[in-house]
């Protein structure tokens, strides 16, 4: 059955996606369920998937459920049946790709983070604001705030459950790069990624505590530390990573390596990333984001601590949520579990009887429902590339920092939507 014949009657959303990996894979999952999970107002249809690598890109596109595949990323932009462009590649080409989808008239998903550099995500936000004259959505893809448990979070923050807010803490750990014969991928290449651990993690922890707290980080200090400066060159021209055609040269010799593979290239990110920032009411908050924590595979926590009460998170349980009332009465206090998987939390309605947790994958269903809401109605949707703009700030104050041995930095005020 076909995603149309499934929602016959409804008006459908042809999808194109530039990159098909990791989170190309994550967002196909995405796009396949959310039309058999909730009753979403438009039939999302896979027409195509685009990469540069035409064998490789086809077999995804039959493994993935795909209609068509692309190997440059201009002509699935121009095919009639996209009206959506989901982009999944390296961080180098998200600002190109996005403007001339926007420009073309399509609605636009983009993944984290925005964009490599301010100026970019600036020209990204200054584009989907003209699109957004002519009825075009876009949305950038910072999942975790799809989580059920962080929803709830942000619903009980706002409602005023930890009164004023203190402390926000957040740490994002992985540990893939500990080994120094770990190659170097793109990833690890300014030129392509922007950042290292800051843009891929701390990207993250960014964004959620900024959805968290409802407020702007207004200042930084941070130190960041490249631990592993020298590393084997990939034996291909490319990484395999999903890059799409004319997104950018391949993953080959870096820093004055032999364009064989040969030898070793030179790092030119952050492995690890901490600071402190200050919120504009006054809360203090600390970061981390490392992919040299040995043992940690995608420990993401976070605590919130206000003059009422707590409330923290653990990724690797992402179906719990723990909360204090500091306004009960001592004797009888503390934190306890919240079990979010009731059908009156966030998103649950559409899933399975209380008690039975959902999983990673679930958060792309969720932001591919929101975004299809958001194009039916005519809402802009959340996060918006003012927000991703609004991160992408953070973590050029944050390297700005780090460049001048973590003196406070402060971020310019949120865009103004």
């Amino acid at each position: 059955m076909t995603e149309t014949e499934h929602d016959a009657g409804k008006r459908p959303l042809g999808v194109g996606m530039v990159g098909y990996a990791f989170m190309g894979a994550a967002h196909s999952q995405g796009w396949r369920t959310v039309p058999r999970a909730f009753d979403v107002p438009l039939a999302p249809v896979l027409a195509a998937v685009c990469g540069r690598d035409g064998t490789a890109v086809r077999a995804a596109a039959d493994r993935l459920g795909w209609a068509a595949a692309e190997t440059d990323w201009r002509a699935l932009i121009a095919r009639d049946d996209v009206d959506l462009v989901d982009i999944c590649t390296p961080g180098d080409s998200h600002a190109e790709i996005a403007i001339a989808a926007l420009d073309a008239g399509k609605h636009v998903l983009c993944e984290k983070p925005l964009a490599n550099t301010v100026a970019e995500a600036e020209a990204m936000l200054a584009a989907a604001e003209r699109a957004r004259a002519r009825g075009q959505m876009a949305m950038v893809g910072f999942n975790y705030r799809r989580v059920p448990a962080l929803s709830l979070a942000r619903d009980m923050v706002a409602a005023g459950r930890l009164g004023a807010l203190r402390h926000v803490r957040l740490t994002y750990l992985q540990d893939w790069l500990v080994d120094p014969d770990f190659p170097l991928t793109w990833r690890l290449r300014r030129e392509r990624a922007g950042s290292g651990a800051l843009g891929d993690l701390g990207a993250h922890i960014v964004d959620l505590a900024q959805f968290l707290t409802g407020e702007p980080i207004a200042g930084v200090s941070a130190l960041t530390e490249t631990f592993v400066r020298r590393r084997p060159v990939a034996g291909g021209a490319s990484s395999g990573l999903g890059a799409a055609g004319g997104a950018g040269a391949g993953d080959g010799g870096a820093g004055g390596a032999g364009a064989g593979g040969a030898g070793t290239g030179r790092v030119t990110v952050d492995d690890a990333a901490v600071f402190t920032a200050r919120f504009p009411s006054g809360a203090l908050a600390t970061f981390e984001a490392t992919r040299f924590a040995a043992g940690r595979k995608n420990a993401l926590r976070l605590e919130l601590n206000g003059s009422d009460g707590s409330l923290a998170f653990d990724l690797e349980r992402l179906n719990e949520l723990s909360f204090h009332d500091h306004t009960e009465p001592a004797t009888s206090s503390g934190f306890r579990r919240i079990l979010v998987t009731e059908p009156g939390h966030p998103y649950l309605e559409a899933w399975w009887p209380p008690g039975h947790a959902l999983g990673y994958e679930h958060t792309f269903v969720h932001q591919a429902r929101d975004l299809l809401d958001a194009i039916a109605t005519g809402t802009p949707p959340e996060p918006s590339f003012a927000d991703g703009l609004a991160v992408q700030r953070v973590l050029a104050a944050v390297e700005e920092s780090a460049g001048k041995n973590s003196v406070y930095t402060p971020v310019p005020p949120p865009t103004a939507p």
